[in-house]
């Protein structure tokens, strides 16, 4: 009899070698823990527990409403529902503006929420927090091009970063800072396909790709996105199964079956033992005075 090796959590150590050996690198968001089971059932290996949890989950109008704890309390379920990918949990805004701020929240994702990483957002700006993570032992991913979190410092409005010449400067410095301070991989959101490429192929670290094309090392979309559940889809996701619309039909037929009486069925109804229902009743035993058989007393004693 062969014991059988128990599964291993993958580590940001297998990203780095995927990256090394030439694989792309398959990554999703993840915030609940049925959703994080078949994530890892289809064998994706890491899942971005992401700040975009305030806007496809709890309904905010942007990142920036999300709170540490809420992050943490839907970090968690995700853990809980996994046993291999990598969990990176979204550092959300202002959670690390300064260093000391950064290490202790950033604690709590690995400590007490269980990820094998953190994400931070910003390039330049963010190096030297993400640089002190890291020498804390705390893996990083950064993220630069359209960064959420920056929403209304960015003029509040979602767009393609480092299209102009001063952009694409930027956003090359941002890239470089981020992979001197330190972070096992990069997130490039938003941006033309071709810078995105060069900046790929300057790196030391894989590039994570969201709408910026497809010469990145990996790519990662929200997983609401790619299961069509949202209202609107991006125009850098493609919906690969229509859920909203699929998940409305069932409700409805659902609906229209209880108001028609048909559900539940026979197959959805378990009966018993009319005799031993009698017997409950205490029917056939007018001589004898009803008596609460959970407490044995009367039914008419007063209490």
């Amino acid at each position: 009899m062969s014991a059988t090796t128990p599964e291993r959590r993958l580590t940001v150590s297998d990203l780095t070698r995927m990256y090394r050996d030439g694989q792309t690198i398959p990554m999703i968001t993840a915030y609940d823990f049925p959703t994080a089971q078949l994530v890892d059932e289809a064998g994706i290996p890491a899942i971005l527990v992401g700040d975009s949890l305030g806007e496809v989950m709890l309904g905010y109008e942007s990142t920036v409403r999300v709170s540490l704890d809420e992050m943490l309390h839907h970090t968690k379920a995700v853990v809980r529902g996994t046993k291999r990918a990598l969990i990176v949990g979204d550092m959300p805004f202002l959670t690390y503006a300064t260093e000391d701020e950064a290490l202790e929240n950033a604690a709590r994702f690995m400590r007490d929420a269980g990820t094998g990483a953190v994400k931070v957002e910003g390039g330049v700006r963010s190096a030297r927090i993400i640089e002190t993570l890291v020498k804390a032992g705390i893996p990083v991913m950064g993220h630069i091009g359209w960064t959420p979190q920056a929403k209304y410092g960015m003029g509040g409005k979602t767009g393609v970063q480092g299209k102009d010449r001063e952009q694409a400067r930027r956003q090359l410095a941002d890239a470089f800072a981020v992979q001197e301070a330190g972070a096992f991989a990069i997130v490039l959101e938003l941006m033309p396909q071709q810078l995105a490429a060069a900046i790929t192929e300057r790196l030391r670290i894989p590039t994570i790709g969201i709408g910026a094309g497809p010469d990145c090392s990996g790519q990662i979309q929200v997983v609401t996105d790619i299961l069509g559940l949202g209202s609107f889809i991006p125009r850098h996701a493609r919906p690969y199964i229509r859920l909203r619309e699929q998940i409305g039909q069932a409700l409805g037929a659902y609906a229209a079956d209880v108001v028609a009486g048909t559900y539940p069925g026979p197959e959805q109804t378990s009966r018993m033992d009319e005799a031993i229902l009698a017997e409950a009743l205490g029917q056939g035993q007018a001589d004898q005075a009803p008596t609460d058989e959970l407490v044995g007393i009367p039914l008419d004693r007063d209490l």
